[in-house]
């Protein structure tokens, strides 16, 4: 095998722009990321859906229209029976 073939690994400190510090290894030294686990909004709770299409008032809507379709048979069922 070659020699000095592969890079050095070793301690790395990553700094979050929150503030939040950790060490893990890492052929770089030093880290500096934009978001962490500690402040993104799918990991601290905060995480709010943004329906920008309308999806939700669509599926809603469908359903709505299922269910009535659904409640209409079953009057025309339980007159005619």
């Amino acid at each position: 095998m070659k020699e000095n073939m592969h890079p050095r690994y070793h301690k790395c400190e990553i700094t979050c722009s929150c503030g939040a510090t950790f060490v893990t290894r890492s052929t770089r030294e030093s880290l500096k990321i934009e978001i962490c686990s500690q402040c993104h909004p799918f990991f601290t709770g905060k995480q709010k859906i943004i329906d920008s299409a309308g999806r939700v008032e669509k599926f809603n809507r469908r359903y709505a229209k299922f269910n009535e379709a659904k409640q209409e048979a079953k009057q025309k069922e339980s007159q005619s029976a």
